[in-house]
């Protein structure tokens, strides 16, 4: 099968065609023809070896052979599946989250159908599934089920433009809840059209100075600290880290001293999220941004375009034609 594999840690240059066998379902796999993958910031990480301590997973000098293939989200279909598979039937179009198996930057994919995947609608192409996956059951999981957003709340949601804050403003606004974003000036009239009141182009102002209170301040791209957005937190608010150890320790501290918190949500649980994602793509109740599609071939040009940081919600790469 095609595949795209890296041996070293560094530029996108690193990342190279391959032909590896085609993996066979065993127990309760299932084998996905991948249709469409995506490149997200974390996987960026991953080839570059960052941050340091995710190589006790990924290798300590290089990628181990597990990991060779990246790939986090998919959209494809089932093939085949392994004797014991239940839930999941060969022909079923399928799309969710590999986790540390990684994989999807391949033609074909073997995972449990007890991993995070779900049904795919007929009707959702898969760029646009594979594309939501990890975005929005992030968002979901942070605003969800770590604060329950709700009406009236007032929600900050720094890097609205990306792949976790596009979904991150629809949720909240969903909610009922008041939502400002900050991004880029030329993002802002996205991120309003995705339901934020009020959009801080962080390249002219400093949000902190703004005199608002916010009941969550979710930090979708940790460009910021607990430090900085202490002042515009409400007396019990909460900030949203999505990464950074430090934010682990704040965790513990924050949560003895009866003001603002910081809640990380160290383990983002995809099953329930994926449900409520596939029924809202199902609606037509979600908007997918999609900033650029590459072909599985140009990989490392696709992974350029993420490490520049200036790209709009999601990069998809496509695998196999639909």
């Amino acid at each position: 099968m095609r595949a795209m594999v890296y041996d070293a840690y560094g530029p996108p240059e690193v990342l190279r065609p391959a032909d590896l066998p085609t993996p066979s379902p065993r127990g309760d796999q299932v084998l996905v023809r991948v249709h469409a993958t995506t490149v997200t910031s974390a996987e960026s990480g991953m080839r570059q070896g960052m941050p340091r301590w995710g190589r006790v997973i990924l290798g300590p000098v290089r990628p181990r052979k597990g990991v060779r293939v990246l790939g986090l989200e998919f959209a494809g279909d089932v093939v085949s599946t392994g004797p014991d598979a239940r839930r999941i039937r060969a022909g079923d179009r399928v799309f969710g989250f590999t986790g540390f198996t990684l994989g999807a930057n391949a033609e074909y994919l073997c995972l449990s159908e007890r991993a995070s995947l779900t049904i795919l609608p007929e009707h959702v192409p898969y760029a646009e599934a594979a594309a939501a996956v990890d975005g929005f059951t992030t968002a979901w999981h942070f605003l969800h089920r770590l604060t329950r957003v709700g009406p009236g709340q007032k929600v900050l949601v720094i890097g609205a433009s990306g792949s976790i804050g596009t979904y991150a403003v629809q949720m909240a606004a969903r909610a009922g809840a008041i939502v400002h974003g900050v991004c880029s000036g030329r993002n802002v009239r996205l991120a309003e059209s995705l339901g934020a009141a009020r959009v801080f182009d962080y390249t002219a102002e400093d949000f902190t100075g703004s005199g608002e209170r916010y009941d969550v301040v979710f930090d979708t791209v940790t460009r910021s600290t607990y430090a900085a957005c202490r002042p515009v937190l409400a007396p019990h608010g909460v900030y949203l880290p999505t990464t950074g150890l430090i934010n682990n320790v704040l965790e513990l501290r924050t949560a003895l001293t009866g003001g603002p918190r910081v809640r990380t949500g160290m383990s983002v649980r995809k099953h329930e999220a994926l449900a409520e994602l596939r029924d809202l793509l199902d609606r037509g109740e979600l908007r997918v941004v999609i900033d650029r599609t590459y072909p599985l071939a140009s990989l490392a040009e696709a992974h350029r375009h993420v490490d520049s940081g200036r790209k709009t919600g999601n990069v998809v790469v496509t695998v196999t034609a639909d």
